[in-house]
């Protein structure tokens, strides 16, 4: 019985300190990844909107905005909305940022996280691609002309219908909701 006991106890005691360890390094590390993902955030805002001095926050569950949208802003300078939005791709969940300038037009995205398939799905989310581009200066009304890629048509309808929330989330915001 004693050599059965004495393994399990040296298991058990290990795991309780590679388990201490493990919580002691990640409420060390935690603020530190949550500050560095604030920063690219804010990054981010500033690249889709470039107009923007500041941006003040948007209670997106009380605004009624459509569930793709995760976060939304609003320039203090009247430039525009940013919002981050999640899809599902091909791969899984595809995270973006969309800037829309106040006139109404589209003035750049930014893909924040994707699981999309290498090569393929990649050339539609990736932010070396140039598919991102064919929705800069695109409006509610012309977002729909730009064409899937072959072979990445999940991944460009998923990007589209981004692009949809995305215009929707700003006519619930500027009061042009149809």
């Amino acid at each position: 019985m004693k050599d059965i006991i004495k393994p399990i106890a040296v298991l058990a005691a290990i795991c309780l300190v590679v388990t201490a360890l493990l919580a002691y390094i990640n409420s060390v590390t935690a603020p530190i990844i949550a500050d560095a993902n604030a920063k690219a955030e804010a990054k981010a805002q500033h690249e889709v909107l470039t107009e923007a001095d500041a941006f003040e926050n948007i209670d997106v569950e009380n605004a009624g905005l459509p569930k793709e949208v995760t976060k939304a802003v609003k320039a203090t300078n009247g430039a525009g909305y940013v919002f981050s939005l999640t899809v599902k791709g091909y791969g899984g969940d595809i995270k973006l940022t969309c800037g829309i300038k106040s006139d109404g037009t589209i003035e750049a995205t930014k893909t924040i996280e994707h699981s999309e398939t290498s090569g393929i799905g990649s050339r539609v989310v990736g932010n070396d691609s140039d598919y991102r581009h064919n929705y800069e200066g695109k409006t509610a009304e012309t977002y729909e002309s730009v064409d899937a890629l072959s072979g990445a048509t999940i991944s460009s309808k998923a990007y589209k219908s981004a692009m949809k929330a995305a215009f929707e989330a700003y006519d619930i915001l500027t009061g042009e909701a149809k």
